[in-house]
């Protein structure tokens, strides 16, 4: 067992709808390298996950939102899914709980659909990300220098474009989580 993440708490933001690849295959990986992980969503008791074409299994959620204190976390993953992030992103909790990582240069893993919540947090001007294509524009839009490549790392944000990525994208999130705080990672 790979021990490179014992001791570190990790949040996982999600809501009804998140693409559940996304959130299963990280956080096993998260789980394989020592990290405690805990499902924080705006739901209170349980979350519901996208199975490529319908909705898949549910799952116990650890801590609700409103109960959520980014302070007591040392990285966030953020799930894809079309419908997770997009709901998200229109709760000022869901919003300001992601900018906290940000403000604590604290790193963060987002992939597919997940940068939308980077850029209503407003944490994306300067840096060099990737996502699901068709949010180029939109993260271009909120001056993010965005490229089409598996994975890609800027100072503590850790992004990936699809479920194929995950393998190169768990990489990355376990190496970027264990080194812990990035002074670049500020917004």
């Amino acid at each position: 067992m790979n021990e490179e993440l014992t001791g570190k708490k990790v949040a996982i933001l999600l809501t009804d709808g998140f693409e559940q690849a996304e959130m299963v295959q990280p956080r096993e990986a998260l789980q394989k390298a020592g990290a405690k992980t805990e499902l924080v969503s705006p739901n209170d008791r349980t979350v519901t996950g996208w199975a490529e074409k319908d909705f898949g299994d549910s799952f116990n959620v650890d801590v609700p939102l409103k109960k959520a204190n980014a302070d007591e976390y040392d990285a966030l993953l953020l799930p894809g899914g079309v419908m997770n992030p997009d709901k998200l992103r229109t709760l000022p909790a869901a919003v300001e709980f992601v900018r906290k990582f940000f403000e604590a240069g604290k790193p963060v893993a987002a992939i597919c659909h997940g940068p939308q919540l980077l850029i209503e947090a407003e944490v994306v001007r300067g840096r060099k990300l990737t996502s699901f294509p068709s949010l180029k524009t939109d993260l271009r839009n909120a001056g993010a220098e965005w490229v089409d490549e598996t994975v890609v790392v800027d100072q503590g944000l850790v992004t990936s474009r699809r479920p194929a990525d995950i393998p190169a994208f768990n990489e990355k999130m376990i190496e970027e989580f264990a080194e812990g705080v990035h002074a670049g990672q500020r917004r």
